[in-house]
């Protein structure tokens, strides 16, 4: 595993990247970006703004993206507008934010970002908590100090995302070497990378997500803080993480995120008890969140709905049958005890990670499935059929046992049934007979049948 994570962080290229005063310019005729390329509505901003006086460009993700040949999600703006003068520009923008106050610029469903140039954080500015406000560890808490175009370009985070596309000249300002390491697929931390990690902890997950989505190598300063710096994300708000979560395992790229996390040592001050669990049970463990993601990606690059609930539900999912175990032996019924240890391991996981509850119940109803899918006497297997989140419980179930979790091929006992018509369901039931169907799916083992049969879940699970 690890031999094939390192194989992505790619040696730094020669050369030393200094920061520029002045940008190198690199003029149309250098490079394959076209101004039709963009949002009309981003370049239409950066023409108005540029007519009222102001300096105005596309800036970071969008530049990056298309000289990669990638079509961009998202087209934000840089300008020396402060937001006031921005929203007096555009009757349909409304400024948003406090810890980095920016405006949004609406046309129907497209939004664009603007964002005013920012500077670097003196002690004098400090003085201001409105302007700009630092915790004990150097995490910036608030950042609205703002400066120049080239004081904007040193306080971006990566080399690859200082790039500045002017749609008026058709040029590229470039102040931290950034064509170049676009072109080397190398991504480079701007300025003192333990400094620029303790500013904003978060930039140690977007260097995943950078180097995961783009297949770019890591330079080797830019990850060498990462695994001291780590527990810093522990004091990043929960609700801040949730965003970045679904940025790095919905990104199509998922799976490689959650190697590059594990080597990282990021995964731990994300998922403490998840991370536990690939410690006492690491192949199993890794196998089922591995697979999932893997699904995931799948789904994302066919371009098909996914949910975070699944998602969730198999990150945390190697935590829970002990906890559910520990409840059985201590007398607690089987779904009390699987409600009870849910309850608590979601509760732990939100003080971390906020998730919203839109999803923890879909979490729990799937988990809560794996504890009744066993029970089908009588009525209960047409009763679960009928269940909303059968499918989803189903594919759950799948995905267990792809992870080598046995149950007895219970899987292929529910695919089996669903293919059936009424009287070989009935056939089905009768034949369970006074066959022990166990109190739990979770924490109880059962002996595996000899065959093994090839299933694939639904849809439904991931919508």
């Amino acid at each position: 595993m690890l031999k094939k994570l390192f194989q992505s962080f790619r040696p730094p290229v020669p050369g030393q990247h200094h920061r520029r005063t002045t940008p190198e310019v690199i003029n149309k005729s250098q490079h394959s970006l076209q101004r039709h390329q963009f949002s009309r509505h981003a370049v239409n901003i950066v023409e108005r703004l540029q007519s009222a006086g102001y300096q105005a460009y596309l800036v970071g993700g969008c530049v990056r993206d298309l000289m990669l040949g990638i079509s961009p999600k998202d087209f934000d703006v840089a300008t020396s507008a402060t937001p006031e003068q921005v929203r007096a520009e555009f009757r349909n923008a409304r400024i948003i934010g406090r810890r980095f106050k920016l405006v949004h610029v609406h046309f129907g469903r497209e939004i664009i970002e603007v964002a005013t140039f920012r500077a670097h954080h003196s002690e004098e500015d400090q003085g201001d908590s409105h302007r700009s406000s630092h915790n004990a560890s150097g995490r910036i808490l608030r950042d609205n100090v703002y400066g120049t175009l080239e004081e904007d370009a040193q306080r971006r985070d990566f080399t690859i995302n200082a790039l500045y596309y002017d749609p008026v000249s058709e040029r590229i300002l470039d102040y931290a070497n950034g064509v170049h390491d676009v072109r080397n697929r190398l991504l480079r931390l701007i300025g003192d990378p333990t400094h620029r990690y303790q500013e904003d902890p978060v930039r140690m997950l977007r260097a995943v997500r950078f180097a995961a989505k783009l297949d770019f190598g890591i330079e080797k300063h830019t990850f060498q803080p990462i695994r001291e710096l780590a527990p810093l994300l522990r004091e990043i708000p929960p609700a801040r993480l949730f965003e970045e979560c679904l940025k790095l395992f919905l990104s199509g790229q998922g799976a490689i995120a959650f190697e590059m996390l594990v080597d990282l040592e990021l995964f731990e001050p994300l998922f403490p008890a998840s991370a536990r669990a690939l410690e006492e049970r690491p192949t199993y463990t890794h196998t089922l969140i591995s697979q999932a993601l893997n699904n995931t990606d799948l789904r994302v690059k066919q371009g098909k709905p996914v949910t975070p609930a699944f998602l969730f539900a198999a990150l945390l999912w190697p935590a829970l049958p002990g906890r559910v175990l520990h409840l059985q032996n201590q007398g607690v019924p089987p779904i009390p005890a699987m409600n009870g240890a849910a309850h608590d391991l979601i509760a732990e996981q939100c003080a971390r990670i906020a998730i919203p509850k839109r999803f923890t119940l879909p979490i729990r109803e799937i988990w809560d499935m794996q504890e009744r899918l066993p029970r089908r006497s009588g009525k209960r297997a047409d009763l679960l059929l009928d269940n909303p989140r059968f499918r989803a419980g189903y594919d759950f179930l799948l995905l267990r046992e792809s992870a080598g979790e046995e149950t007895d091929d219970l899987g292929q006992w529910w695919t089996d049934y669903q293919d059936a018509n009424d009287s070989e369901r009935r056939e089905m039931i009768r034949e369970l007979g006074s066959r022990d169907e166990g109190t739990g799916a979770g924490p109880r083992k059962r002996k595996r049948s000899g065959s093994k049969r090839k299933r694939s879940g639904g849809d439904e699970a991931f919508e």
